[in-house]
């Protein structure tokens, strides 16, 4: 019952985001915002719910939310509702680990999602803050969060860490959105210089993780 409410949540997420891009397709971005300026309050609350969702079942495209929350809400606002949005459930990820462990966290996102998160052993986040911050600017920021609780990372050891990753990756992927719907050109040109410092960040983690984690084996 559990894996087909997660199944039924991931469809309705995926199905909601490609009805939200054809429509800006067909009817262009401005009609739309109107609405969501409509919404007030109410539209940053949302966007922020929906990415928590898909950082606490890490299956959902996370990313497409930090896309939608910089077309949607502008850059300011969209940034600001991503960043409480990662901070606050960031965060609940890793308490969650921190204090129910291995099996209920399995049972919430899945055995797939959970080999990724046990991929990321103790010996690769524990005492290396600037490792963990280059790991949560990554894409896998959300099974880093688990696996950091998981491993016993404290919270203050997670806690900086996760504020300096949020604060420089989710700045360029927001201005993406808000730049490429938006018609910016200074602020798309900026956002793809960032999201391409990013791409570089996350290959250096990745090939540092690696390492550690081939010389933990030998």
């Amino acid at each position: 019952m559990l894996r087909l409410r997660r199944f039924l949540l991931i469809a309705a997420s995926v199905a909601g985001l490609a009805v939200l891009f054809h429509l800006i397709q067909v009817h262009g971005l401005e009609p739309l915002r109107n609405q969501v300026e409509r919404l007030g309050v109410w539209a940053p609350v949302g966007i922020v719910l929906l990415r928590g969702v898909s950082i606490l079942l890490p299956a959902l495209p996370s990313t497409a939310y930090s896309l939608l929350a910089g077309a949607l809400l502008g850059f300011q606002t969209g940034f600001i509702a991503i960043v409480i949005a990662d901070l606050l459930f960031c965060q609940s990820a890793f308490l969650l680990a921190r204090r129910y462990g291995r099996g209920p966290i399995k049972r919430l996102v899945g055995d797939k999602a959970m080999a990724k998160v046990e991929g990321f052993s103790r010996n690769q986040l524990e005492g290396n803050p600037f490792l963990l911050t280059g790991l949560l600017m990554t894409g896998l920021f959300d099974f880093v969060s688990y696996a950091a609780g998981l491993g016993g990372t404290s919270w203050r050891a997670f806690s900086l860490p996760l504020l300096v990753s949020v604060l420089l990756s989710d700045a360029p992927i927001v201005a993406l959105g808000a730049g490429i719907l938006g018609g910016g050109k200074l602020l798309l040109g900026a956002a793809l210089l960032g999201v391409f410092a990013l791409a570089l960040v996350a290959g250096l983690v990745k090939q540092r993780a690696q390492q550690r984690k081939d010389g933990s084996a030998s």
